[in-house]
């Protein structure tokens, strides 16, 4: 199960108020590193390949999602997506060299409702770290973006940037590229939102010592641990200083053809249960209402 386009996903980029305070709050609690600076941007990565999982924009205001990156598999993909876009509702929003410090061919698209995906092919990497870290991100592991028409979006991911589904639970729409269960989700809801952005550890450790080490910041655990049904992973979920949902996970399951996709009476858990453990309690309020609160930015 893959897309003959889409490698993997890269990086999020999103506009924040206070790019100092995000700086402090990324490096010395998230645990990532900067990677780049330009004037009014920072760029962060984890100990893997890429060169910045994290791209934050200083600005005034709410918090917006500015894009979701991915890597393409070859140059030719480039075309390919643009010439899928218009019959897919979409847009092509630009195309040229990349705007961030990783560089390479960009290709910008933008669906009905707003949502804007970069692809890029020729970007900067980096050496891996190795052996990596064990208390940091190593990669982005999916990102999760609500939508009040699911199955429009869906059919616009599969068409445009050749996503497969993998799993379909009652309330989320899981989309594989690659051999991680899923690289983006779709959370079926009221609303075009993010719902939240997972950072790959390395190990499930990492995700518990990580929990605690956001606890004794001052930042709660918000949902969680856990592991999930669909994709396996182990969960702790976070709220960041700005609003926005974070999630460190860890043992995502790698899937390839041969994978059976589930429906939503596949994925259901007994009463009083929100995970395969049964340890955790639900979502939390905030948890709830940051999931609806960061939108994508309407123009770049």
């Amino acid at each position: 199960m893959k897309s003959p386009w889409v490698q993997n996903l890269r990086s999020v980029a999103f506009d924040v108020p206070d790019l100092a305070a995000a700086e402090t709050f990324y490096t010395r609690i998230w645990r990532l590193e900067v990677a780049a600076r330009a004037p009014g941007i920072v760029c962060f990565r984890g100990s893997g390949a890429d060169h910045h999982l994290l791209a934050l924009h200083e600005r005034e205001g709410a918090p917006r999602l500015r894009q979701v990156t991915l890597r393409a598999r070859n140059a030719a993909a480039l075309d390919a997506i643009a010439a899928a876009v218009p019959a897919a509702g979409g847009r092509v929003e630009s195309r040229g060299a990349a705007r961030d410090p990783a560089g390479g061919d960009s290709l910008v698209v933008v669906d009905a409702d707003g949502r804007r995906f970069e692809v890029v092919h020729g970007d900067l990497r980096r050496a891996a770290d190795e052996p990596p870290p064990a208390d940091q991100p190593v990669r982005l592991a999916h990102a999760v973006l609500n939508s009040h028409a699911v199955e429009a979006t869906r059919a616009f991911l599969e068409r445009v940037l050749g996503f497969v589904l993998a799993d379909r639970t009652r309330i989320m729409a899981f989309m594989n590229c690659d051999l991680d269960h899923h690289s983006l989700a779709l959370g079926d809801t009221d609303n075009d939102a993010l719902n939240h952005v997972a950072f790959l550890m390395p190990t499930l450790d990492a995700v518990m010592r990580g929990g605690g080490r956001m606890k004794d910041a001052g930042h709660a655990i918000e949902w969680g641990p856990g592991r999930h049904g669909p994709g396996d992973n182990a969960f702790n979920y976070f709220v960041d200083p700005f609003g926005i949902v974070i999630e460190y996970t860890a043992e995502v399951e790698q899937i390839d053809d041969g994978y059976a996709v589930g429906g939503p009476s596949d994925w259901t858990w007994p009463p009083g249960r929100v995970d395969q453990w049964g340890i955790s309690a639900p979502p939390s309020a905030r948890l709830k209402e940051a999931q609806r609160a960061v939108l994508f930015a309407p123009t770049l």
